[in-house]
């Protein structure tokens, strides 16, 4: 058998498997794993450097199947290539508790690089990986040594490249000159309510070359040879990224659904699969693999692992040579941090003076650069604002690889899913800012985040209607809500300057997502007592209490100096008051019920929840007899001192407030 004749029986594999646990799942999309086939398999098979053994061997190069509803094409490489996932995986594709669900899951399926679906995200959490690689490699020596130049490989279908996060992930890359990226475009001109004449007819190639890539097509991609070509000419860096505009079918080799949004997100049918298989010259055995197949993929994954230990070998040369290098490379692959970080933190906490949180935090951020090698990031154009330079570092860009400061230009979606693919290649903890209202924007990446269960900080800075004069679409309101919403996010808002270099100790530690949101306007500094109190990563604190206190008043961020004034007025008219700072609602209902009650006791019904945002989610901690203080209408333009005269924001508001609430 020719070798191409051997690649298309492979391919032909590939197209079965996943059409069989389709049609059993009776649920999936049987079309682009049938189309992009030949040029999955002859990437997997002959271009891609990868190690079976090991599906986090460092050198590998990483497939990204930005296509995610496609994953029965990933799942059955998977299967073939010997990355564990057994016949009775593929067999029970869609099913519970299953390693083949619906879309690619990272951390639950070996060699699934990056969680996909929501389509266009895998494609900048590719970009991601990619500018992750460049900087690793610069700044750990690897690639003065040649010893790492990963490629990252994406497929991409019509719906990624109409989604707006590709085309600012694609911005981004042809700025950063990504040369090791290499999207496959699945054009089949095909999507679910038929041809994409009806809504997506721009020129891609003409679109990819205005950003910078290299733009190259394989005329007919179903077809071996010319794949083979294509992919030859495209694993050979001209300095740009890379694009190859690959036209396949939809279902190739359906003999009535090829070609047809009918086989895109549906089974093809007991009848339809039975005469593709007979089109194939396959028997009509289910999950059928012919010995040939298995032969030559058992060959060639022997042929990578032996490839990977040559490498291994080099590597381990490399460290033994490069103490200090060697010593770099494991700290940042631990996201090693210093048991002692928190005391370093507040060392150079500035606390003499009011300060913006994010000012506060700008400083911080200065240390912990300096104590963790792992952490790099960058703002939507906006770091002179939000404070988010790394002032030690250079800017990471074509001409320094070694920059840990990113330059994401006014890109939100794909600076929130570029974050994730940088997290995910491995060694990094990334952050990213911007304006809070602005978070919005990030939504579909913070939510990816958080389902991957991956280290990324967000520093959110102007966070409230203290904005002033920028009016109501900059100031927050019920963003707060929006991202305590999402299952695993841990959200911070610190009080002070001292709150600060906690939250950000606690951001650094954390191996899953947290948001720091932070003021523009200036806060007082907690006095040496009260900050002594600071107890952040239990998520709320008793900050100040009267003995045989009746009435607990519960702040975030800048309301917790407001609530401390508004006691005081209190406290002068004969009322007795226990004041908490609950910086995170998260990490507070983490803790024992035991520690709950200790700091917000039931027995004390009234209680007052005081924060510049909406009071969704307050009652939980007001209860039934307490008064929730918030902003449920939009922010509006002027002075923040107007606005919090005109909220009812002030000491004296809040105060009177209470007073008439509890009369």
């Amino acid at each position: 058998m020719s070798d191409f004749k051997a690649m298309k029986l492979a391919a032909d594999t590939v197209r079965l498997l996943s059409a069989d646990a389709i049609q059993k799942a009776k649920s999936g999309h049987p079309g682009m794993p049938m189309g992009a086939a030949d040029l999955a398999f002859s990437l997997w098979y002959k271009y891609m450097r990868h190690n079976p053994k090991n599906p986090q061997w460092i050198a590998r190069d990483r497939f990204v199947l930005s296509a995610g509803h496609g994953s029965m094409l990933l799942y059955s490489l998977l299967h073939l290539f010997g990355y564990g996932l057994t016949m009775e995986d593929l067999q029970n594709f869609r099913q519970w508790d299953s390693l083949t669900p619906g879309h690619p899951e990272f951390g639950h399926t070996k060699g699934v690089e990056v969680t996909t679906g929501p389509l266009g995200t895998g494609f900048a959490a590719g970009i991601g990986m990619a500018a992750a690689s460049k900087n690793f490699a610069a700044v750990t020596g690897l690639c003065e040594a040649g010893l790492l130049n990963n490629r990252i490989f994406i497929i991409s279908g019509d719906g990624c490249l109409m989604e707006g996060i590709s085309h600012e992930a694609a911005s981004f890359a042809g700025n950063q000159k990504l040369d090791n990226v290499i999207v496959l475009y699945d054009d089949n001109n095909i999507s679910i309510e038929g041809s994409t004449d009806l809504a997506f007819t721009e020129d891609v190639g003409k679109r990819f070359e205005a950003y910078g890539w290299r733009v190259l097509r394989i005329a007919d991609a179903n077809d071996a040879e010319q794949v083979d070509k294509g992919l030859a000419e495209a694993v050979v860096s001209d300095g740009r990224p890379t694009l190859v505009i690959c036209k396949t079918v939809i279902g190739f080799g359906s003999p009535g659904k090829a070609g047809s949004e009918k086989s895109h997100g549906e089974p093809l049918g007991v009848d339809e699969l039975a005469a593709t298989k007979a089109a194939f010259g396959f028997p009509q055995e289910a999950f059928y693999v012919p010995q040939e197949v298995r032969d030559m993929v058992d060959r060639r994954s022997a042929e990578l692992t032996a490839e990977a230990a040559k490498w291994d070998a080099e590597f381990q040369k490399f460290v033994e040579a490069n103490p200090e290098k060697a010593k770099l490379i494991s700290d940042m692959l631990s996201l090693k941090v210093p048991e002692d970080i928190l005391p370093q933190l507040l060392a150079v906490t500035p606390k003499d003076k009011p300060a913006a949180t994010r000012a506060s935090g700008g400083a911080v951020l200065q240390k912990v650069a300096e104590l963790v090698p792992s952490l790099c990031g960058g703002a939507a154009d906006l770091a002179p604002s939000t404070k988010t330079a790394i002032k030690a570092s250079g800017s990471f860009s074509p001409a320094d690889r070694t920059g840990r400061n990113f330059h994401f230009g006014v890109r939100e979606l794909a600076m929130s899913a570029i974050a994730n693919g940088i997290s995910v290649y491995g060694g990094y903890i990334p952050y990213t800012s911007t304006f809070f209202v602005f978070s919005d924007f990030m939504k579909p990446g913070i939510r990816l985040a958080a389902i991957q269960k991956i280290p990324s900080i967000y520093v959110f800075t102007h966070d409230s209607f203290y904005v002033g004069e920028d009016g109501p679409t900059h100031e927050p309101i019920e963003q707060l809500a929006m991202l305590r919403t999402i299952p695993g996010m841990t959200v911070i808002r610190p009080a002070e300057a001292t709150e600060c270099a906690h939250a950000w100790a606690y951001a650094v530690k954390s191996k899953t997502p947290v948001a720091l949101i932070l003021t523009r306007q200036d806060l007082a500094p907690f006095d040496a007592a009260t900050a002594e109190k600071v107890d952040l990563e239990k998520g709320a604190y008793v900050v100040s209490e009267d003995t045989a206190y009746d009435t607990i008043l519960i702040a975030t961020g800048s309301e917790v100096n407001t609530a401390l004034d508004a006691a005081h007025i209190l406290r002068d008219e004969g009322r007795r008051i226990r004041v908490v700072s609950m910086p995170s609602r998260e990490l507070f209902l983490r803790q024992s019920r035991e520690y709950q009650d200790s700091v917000i006791p039931p027995a004390c019904e009234r209680r007052v929840t005081l924060e510049a945002g909406t009071t969704f989610g307050w009652e939980k901690f007001a209860g039934d007899k307490g008064l929730c203080i918030g902003l449920d209408h939009f922010g509006a333009s002027a002075p923040y001192k107007v606005l919090a005269e005109k909220f009812g924001f002030t000491p004296e508001a809040v105060a009177e407030k209470i007073k008439a609430f509890f009369a």
